[in-house]
């Protein structure tokens, strides 16, 4: 290979077109190995040697400049010659963006706005994702999860995760390079585009959930969020007793009293009798959980003097009573019922509750479509802490920073996402539906049908100021 630094077709290359956000595979042969990037019309061909798809595609279409989508390296075809030119770094870095240690320090304390090659204005982590069909119920929660800085940051920095061991054959690592790879390009500031297509990060998911979830049919977000962090914790090497990069973030624990409760069709006797005996009495144990599950009140069907329908609302700390220890909830399996009731031991550092508004049965899935109002900031759970807990645990206020909502019918329907991001004692809030940003005013937040939301605790004295809208 001859070198060369000066290469007279660079004025022809296209920045606009170029994508690197797809499968990496030839347009024509379909293959992985060895692919380029035209960098004159975006398309990806195999090879660059004599009768390769790109030496080829090069002669019939009088394109000259290619980049090695694995090396990074620059060629002119059909010369065949490297081509370096510190002018086309900004290229490399699209389709490979680094993060310094100090970048990544700074990252949450600019709210600077970034200008795209192609012109638009966006602020780097805000940016849309694209829905190639209907896969808004996963990118919507690729984006809370993008939106956590721990996490963000540990995936920032390949080196974190790729010196993990994986037993041979194991593709669920596969998740592990995929989110790193997509979550340095929702917070890349030298992006050629405002928004970001997740398409390869959803293969992922589509091959590592054995297609569960898809690309092409609409899921639930909670089941895919309860998945997808399930699998990345173990992929990180996480184990039930070994923590990962995720559990530091996300886990709590909670204590559990239960109870088995007589058949509710047997003799009042005979239930009397049975209460005695051993197998009914509370039993108490610990557990951990990435994820809270609150329920919502069975919405009454009112309608007012036009005979519309009136939307319910409920207080969130209506629904966190779940958890103070002393509201029982019955549970049925096919066999026996239980009363449980709940009290928090341990807070994480990032909360995440999930509302539950979908039932389903044998026939079709029901909505409820009652309206959670919260406050933003300054939720105190300490009350909902074991006595012994209350004592150990010192910071319980959080702030929201993430809000998934779900809007029309229980199996079709969009979702969006509210982002909430701090900048010393102002907050803003973004709304995300696919590859619309717009800025949103906090009270509109708690008009939605929020679905899943993650809390961020805060750590210091310093943080409990009254933080204000901007």
């Amino acid at each position: 290979n001859i070198t060369s630094r000066h290469c007279p077709y660079l004025d022809t290359i296209n920045r606009s077109v170029l994508d690197f956000d797809f499968e990496k595979l030839c347009s024509i042969s379909l293959s992985h190995i060895n692919v380029y990037a035209c960098l004159i019309c975006g398309k990806y061909f195999q090879g660059r040697g004599l009768k390769s798809h790109a030496y080829t595609h090069s002669v019939q279409f009088t394109h000259h400049v290619f980049l090695n989508l694995h090396t990074l390296k620059f060629y002119c075809l059909p010369d065949n010659y490297e081509i370096i030119d510190s002018s086309l770094e900004d290229i490399t870095y699209v389709l490979k963006p680094t993060f310094t240690r100090q970048h990544i320090s700074g990252l949450d304390k600019q709210g600077k706005l970034y200008r795209a090659y192609d012109g638009t204005t966006y602020l780097p982590g805000i940016v849309g994702l694209n829905n190639i069909k209907a896969n808004d119920y996963a990118n919507v929660v690729l984006q809370a999860l993008s939106n956590v800085p721990p996490l963000r940051n540990y995936f920032l920095e390949e080196e974190n995760y790729c010196g993990i061991r994986r037993p041979p054959g194991d593709i669920m690592f596969l998740l592990v390079q995929r989110f790193g790879e997509l979550m340095r390009k929702l917070w890349n500031p030298r992006n050629f585009k405002a928004h970001v297509s997740p398409h390869e990060m959803l293969q992922a998911v589509v091959l590592c959930s054995k297609k569960n979830f898809q690309i092409t049919k609409q899921g639930d977000a909670v089941d895919f969020l309860s998945w997808f962090m399930n699998a990345l914790h173990g992929a990180l090497g996480g184990t039930k007793k070994k923590p990962s990069s995720l559990t530091k973030v996300f886990q709590g624990s909670m204590r559990i009293f239960s109870k088995k409760l007589p058949h509710p069709d047997l003799p009042p006797e005979e239930k009397v009798a049975l209460l005695l005996k051993d197998e009914y009495q509370e039993e108490m144990s610990d557990t951990t959980f990435l994820f809270l599950t609150l329920d919502l009140p069975t919405a009454p069907l009112y309608k007012d003097e036009k005979e519309q329908l009136i939307i319910p609302q409920v207080p969130l700390f209506n629904i966190l009573a779940k958890f103070n220890g002393n509201t029982e909830k019955e549970y049925k399996t096919y066999k026996e019922n239980f009363l449980k009731r709940f009290q928090l031991l341990k807070l994480p550092p990032y909360l995440i509750f999930c509302i539950k508004r979908f039932t389903k049965n044998n026939f079709f899935v029901e909505k409820n479509p009652t309206i959670v109002n919260f406050p933003i900031t300054n939720v105190d759970l300490r009350e909902y802490l074991t006595e012994e807990a209350q004592v150990t645990e010192k910071n319980t206020t959080y702030d929201l920073v993430a809000n998934v909502v779900h809007d029309g019918k229980p199996t079709e329907g969009a979702y969006r996402i509210h982002d909430i991001f701090f900048s010393g004692e102002l907050y803003r809030c973004k709304f995300l539906q696919d590859l619309q940003v717009t800025d949103i005013l906090p009270q509109m937040i708690t008009l939605s049908e929020a679905y899943i939301q993650i809390w961020k605790r805060r750590e210091s004295e310093d943080d409990t100021t009254n933080h204000t809208g901007a």
